[in-house]
């Protein structure tokens, strides 16, 4: 049980410390991580496989 309580503690700290600029900053959010959105990867030509397979 006690291995359990400390498993659960370091994944909720780790959790809070990931979310941090999230939780505690006014208009804070996830940094958008998607090929389409990345001007540089547009302009290399580089897309989503994913994009690819739906709109093929």
């Amino acid at each position: 049980m006690m291995t359990l309580l400390l498993t659960l503690a370091i994944v909720g700290v780790a959790v809070l410390l990931l979310g941090v600029k999230i939780f505690f900053v006014r208009g804070g959010r996830f940094p958008n991580t998607h090929i389409h959105d990345n001007a540089e990867m547009r302009k290399r030509g580089i897309t989503c496989a994913r994009d690819k397979e739906f709109y093929n």
